[in-house]
């Protein structure tokens, strides 16, 4: 029994070497196409979408009973950043010295061993598959609004359809106990029970984005880029024209709630800066992975930060924060000054803002799976690659398949929440990790070093776990979620994983005598 029990422990603990992983990563079927600028704008399409177009308006006002930040709103932003740099310094050593697929999964599984390795990757699932869910459906919300002004165009089931062919059902039934409705009048129900309610713009939109993700990464990024170039350009349109409507006195009181104020926008806004990490994935399709993805992951951090910052100085200049539209607050703010025009184009910079985060997102979801497979933890048949395309074809279908299925049954204010806790929990380990590594092997070379560790690591590890002490204490249903998703991570692997990679080390053992 102590044999047993001290193989078991040795096995969990069991580490890939950084050189293993480097060998494995010179053997990926993956396509190297991207740059420095490939992957920033990965970065941005990831970052610049969700957060600028809605979450400024709920952290600013409140919404929904919150505690308002107000004009300080931009001191939220810079503490949420300062959570970021740490761990995104973390995330450019790694992948300066480990350019593979996977992200924090990989890292992890240099460091601490393969059932951590295995739950950073369930985790990371949180992040970006449950975490497109949400965006998904905002999509839906700005395509609606978006056909709207074609309202003396397009026909009336066009611009109006039935609430059950545009949101998941809980959404359906908030819309009906808002507006008064009975649920059966306005929603079908198969055999009287059970009901029919599905976000057909979502799913549409992620059925594209798929096409277009196996299509190829280049490809990939070429829309992107598009995306981020409109997006960026809206934006800033709204910077400029917004600063001629600023009044000071809209930023008086400049705090309304003090510190619990700046603090609460801090953990909302947080939501608006995930995704940078997504950059980090795509490291077996860069061609200078040592020296790009420090550059792009660093480089996106800083664009996206001063974006923020303007535009949140802007809004809450122009309209008083408490008459801050929660929903839309950047378009709604430009109709308060009478710049209709831009307005309706700030409904097509959300678009493509979220059509971009949307494929990033999905783009981090496959190369996490393939490295997962790569090492047996889920069947290796699943990461088969397209023939011409040289892309994880049927892992990028999964996907899709995850976030159509969730965006029909989940609470989508339940997966942001869950979002959140996966970010949360990966940057603390990325962070752990490194001060690890710097121990096991402080003289490998590095092209990128964080500075001043462990401080550095620490810092991040304090200010991360902080913000999810304080949304696990106050989000009682999502925590709980966020549990059970570690117990059926735990079981995956205990009932899977575990046996698969004792089978391949058998496999490897016998081989290995064989060539002898």
């Amino acid at each position: 029994m102590p044999n047993n029990q001290n193989s078991l422990i040795k096995s969990i603990f069991n580490k890939k070497s950084t050189e293993e992983l480097i060998s494995a990563s010179k053997h990926s079927e993956l396509k190297k196409t991207l740059n420095v600028f490939d992957l920033i704008v990965l970065g941005i399409g990831a970052v610049v979408g969700t957060g600028i177009f809605t979450i400024v308006g709920i952290a600013a006002q409140g919404g929904d009973g919150g505690i308002a930040a107000g004009p300080s709103l931009v001191i939220s932003m810079v503490i949420a950043a300062v959570a970021c740099v740490f761990s995104a310094l973390c995330y450019s050593e790694f992948a300066s010295m480990i350019p593979v697929a996977g992200s924090a999964y990989t890292y992890t599984y240099a460091t601490m061993g393969e059932f951590m390795a295995w739950m950073v990757g369930w985790i990371l699932m949180l992040e970006y598959a449950i975490g497109n869910i949400t965006v998904a459906s905002a999509w839906t919300g700005y395509f609606m609004q978006f056909l709207k002004g074609f309202e003396h165009v397009l026909p009336a089931w066009a611009v109006n359809p039935p609430i059950w062919l545009i949101n998941d059902y809980r959404s359906a039934l908030a819309i009906c106990d808002k507006e008064g409705l009975n649920p059966h009048d306005v929603i079908p129900y198969f055999c009287g029970v059970i009901p029919i309610s599905i976000n057909v713009p979502a799913i549409f939109i992620v059925l594209l984005l798929t096409l277009l993700l196996i299509k190829g990464v280049k490809e990939s990024t070429k829309v992107a880029t598009f995306m981020v170039c409109l997006n960026l350009f809206i934006i800033i349109s709204f910077i400029l024209v917004g600063a001629f409507y600023i009044k000071p006195e809209n930023w008086v009181p400049f705090a309304p709630n003090g510190v619990e104020g700046i603090l609460s926008g801090a953990f909302i806004i947080f939501f608006a800066y995930i995704g940078f990490d997504a950059i980090s994935t795509a490291a077996e399709e860069t061609k200078n992975p040592q020296r790009d993805l420090p550059i792009g992951i660093l480089g996106t951090l800083l664009l996206c930060t001063v974006l923020y910052v303007f535009a949140a100085l802007v809004l809450t200049g122009m309209v008083n924060f408490t008459a801050i539209d929660v929903q839309a607050p950047i378009a709604s703010a430009m109709r308060f000054v009478g710049q209709n025009k831009l307005a309706g184009l700030i409904s097509v910079g959300a678009l493509a803002g979220l059509t971009s985060v949307l494929l990033v997102y999905q783009l981090g979801t496959t190369r996490i799976l393939y490295a997962i497979c790569r090492d047996r933890f889920l069947p290796k048949g699943l990461r088969r690659i397209h023939r011409k395309n040289r892309t994880p074809y049927v892992l990028t279908w999964i996907s899709a398949l995850v976030v159509i299925l969730g965006s029909v049954v989940m609470d989508l204010k339940i997966s942001a929440e869950l979002c959140n806790f996966g970010t949360f929990l990966s940057f603390i380990i990325v962070c752990a990790a490194i001060i690890i590594l710097r121990k096991t092997e402080p003289d490998k070379p590095r092209t990128f070093k964080v500075p001043f560790v462990p401080l550095f690591p620490i810092l991040g590890i304090v200010m991360s776990g902080g913000l999810m002490v304080y949304s696990l204490k106050s989000l009682k249903t999502s925590s709980t979620w966020f549990v059970m998703w570690l117990i059926v991570g735990f079981l995956i692997y205990a009932l899977y994983g575990y046996k698969q990679k004792r089978l391949e080390e058998r496999r490897k053992a016998f081989y290995s005598k064989e060539s002898k």
